[in-house]
């Protein structure tokens, strides 16, 4: 897992060929004005899901992993704060091929971090998050799938 703001996401760059195309992207497009709904950059590799999301309290919030892809997760209208447990230390679930996403509901993150507007989350296949959590009851945020 990575927290910085996005003034830094060029400084990672090299960790994912398509990194670089996340940059461009957020360099030519204003995610706060986007509609909402899935936006396609490089197919099924790469896109952003432009959403507004209900605000959870960390007892709602469901911890997540992903196989296939990476998460760039980018609050844009207010902090939104990630629960966090390193997937090694997760009970096995079930995964969802379909939808790339295993879930374990009614178990507590270990650690939380909270990303400001400005800010970014990413989240590798080896890092379990609970997003959404927020003290508002709705908050618009992008997510960048960005394949593995």
């Amino acid at each position: 897992m990575i927290i910085d703001t996005l003034d830094n996401l060029k400084k990672y760059e090299s960790l994912n060929p398509l990194f670089p195309k996340v940059v461009e992207f957020l360099n030519t497009h204003d995610l706060a004005t986007m509609e909402s709904g899935k936006h396609e950059i490089e197919g099924k590799d790469l896109f952003v899901n432009i959403q507004m999301a209900k605000g959870k309290t960390p007892d709602e919030a469901v911890i997540e992993t992903h196989d296939k892809m990476i998460d760039i997760q980018i609050p844009l209208t207010a902090a939104e704060t990630f629960g966090y447990t390193p997937r090694e230390a997760l009970p096995a679930a079930e995964y969802n091929a379909e939808k790339d996403i295993t879930k374990i509901p009614d178990l507590a993150a270990e650690s939380y971090v909270t990303a400001q507007p400005g800010s970014f989350c990413i989240f590798f296949p080896q890092d379990g998050h609970a997003p959404c959590i927020a003290g508002v009851p709705e908050i618009k945020k992008a997510i960048f799938k960005v394949k593995a």
